[in-house]
């Protein structure tokens, strides 16, 4: 395997550029981001790279974006650049998981001297990888798809079975069972792990803009399309391309789709040049294909050449025997994420939620753990210190659950929260600090605000 990409983030344009040129220079191969929160939709569990970060940023910094990035994979190594007065921090930080710093200011040469080593590192983590899922041992694939029940046996398996070929794969599923994990999985099983994992939802793209949102456009190829632009299918290239909710695809752009699925080439808005495109092809839906065929709302020829390998996510329900150790996993993610100590949760509440129905699945467990952990939810059954709490007492409870609650189902983004609770912009702030509640900790990349 060739040595992994450097990202290197750093809001200082000018040290930034020049540091990249140094780790050019060297060999290695960076690329650079003046903010933490562009980082995230390249990072996947099987990223060979590193990731250089200054501590100090604007927005996201470089702590937290280490501990989001460690969410993804806690094996994935992270370089500290500090300030001189930072170097306290550079030290706790390595003790809570970064994997070196480096202390302004500081010459290329060191620097790419230690990517280089840090990339051999990775290197040999992910061959270990490999090597345990080739010999049926547990890998991260278990900590990722959790559970013991025959489905997710079955699941796992293959998985692994197809991660490492080039076919293109459907995987169907119910929302929230986790098929964008799935995804993430075999693209970090297979060849192409190193590049670019691209998510595309297709029931969110503008209609009026979704062809160029794929196949990216040339100047003047329609009104205020001012300069060229590339699609999101060049920005995989070698890499693997997710296309959720498949179903929404629009009829007539189904048509062009089939071609790039069978053909390997797209042509810009605008331009009659075919150019060759060398990605691999995920494709995830709610409700099985066959039926949408039948409604006269997906075409069959794009269907079949999707369905020559399919997987099938089991919903929650029919596997309600490993509903205990992953919520188990998902509630100490979430006591970890908002630096809470563990509290484990006790069997009564495990047996109440292994007899739920969960029509959300493991998003909606999640959001349970979340709450369970944040201390707003009353899976616990009620105690004697709640018995006693005084009127004003349960009043601010409630009112931290409903803010905490709107953050999670709006993931931090602040315009949402407040409208849908009534909220000024103003009073929902001066909640959000009575409470002490970080809204940082809800957020991800997809966040407005």
């Amino acid at each position: 395997m060739s040595a992994g990409p450097v990202f290197l983030i750093d809001d200082d344009a000018d040290l930034r550029r020049s540091t990249e040129q140094a780790l050019d220079l060297a060999g290695l191969t960076p690329e650079g981001f003046a903010r933490a929160d562009t980082v995230l939709d390249r990072i996947t569990a099987g990223f060979g790279g590193v990731v250089i970060t200054d501590i100090r940023m604007p927005g996201l910094d470089g702590l937290s974006l280490m501990t989001r990035i460690h969410e993804i994979d806690p094996d994935i190594p992270v370089i500290l650049i500090t300030g001189h007065g930072d170097v306290p921090l550079a030290v706790r930080a390595m003790r809570e998981g970064a994997h070196d710093f480096i202390e302004k200011p500081f010459s290329g040469a060191q620097l790419a001297s230690i990517a280089a080593r840090t990339l051999e590192y990775r290197k040999l983590v992910l061959d270990n990888r490999r090597l345990r899922a080739v010999a049926g041992q547990a890998d991260d694939l278990e900590a990722r798809l959790v559970g013991r029940s025959n489905a997710m046996i079955g699941l796992r398996r293959q998985i692994r079975t197809i991660g490492a070929s080039d076919a293109d794969v459907l995987i169907v599923g119910e929302t929230g069972t986790g098929k964008e994990v799935v995804a993430r999985a075999l693209h970090d099983l297979s060849a192409r792990a190193a590049k670019p994992f691209v998510a595309i939802t297709c029931s969110a793209l503008p209609e009026t803009l979704i062809e160029s949102e794929l196949f990216g456009h040339e100047a003047g190829a329609f009104p205020g399309a001012l300069r060229a632009r590339s699609g999101k299918f060049d920005h995989a290239r070698g890499g693997t391309i997710l296309l959720d909710d498949i179903g929404a695809m629009p009829l007539d752009l189904q048509a062009k789709f089939l071609r790039v699925v069978e053909e390997r080439v797209i042509s810009p808005l605008g331009s009659n040049d075919l150019r060759e495109l060398d990605v691999r092809f995920i494709a995830t839906s709610r409700v099985p294909l066959e039926g949408l065929v039948a409604a006269g709302r997906f075409r069959p020829d794009l269907l079949y050449r999707l369905n020559a390998v399919s997987l099938t996510v089991p919903p929650l329900r029919d596997r309600a025997e490993d509903i205990p150790a992953l919520f188990t996993q998902l509630l100490a993610s979430a006591q970890a994420r908002h630096s809470l100590s563990a509290r484990a949760a006790n069997p009564a509440m495990l047996a109440q939620l292994s007899g739920l129905d969960w029509p959300g699945n493991v998003r909606e467990l999640r959001n349970v753990a979340e709450r369970h952990a944040l201390g707003v939810a009353d899976l616990d059954g009620p105690s004697e210190d709640a018995a006693a709490m005084r009127l004003s007492d349960m009043m601010a409870t409630h009112e931290r659950k409903l803010l905490v609650d709107a953050l999670i189902r709006h993931r931090g983004a602040l315009k949402p929260v407040y409208e849908s609770l009534g909220l000024s912009r103003k009073a929902l702030y001066d909640k959000l600090s009575r409470h002490g509640i970080d809204k940082t900790q809800f957020q991800d990349s997809s966040a407005d605000e």
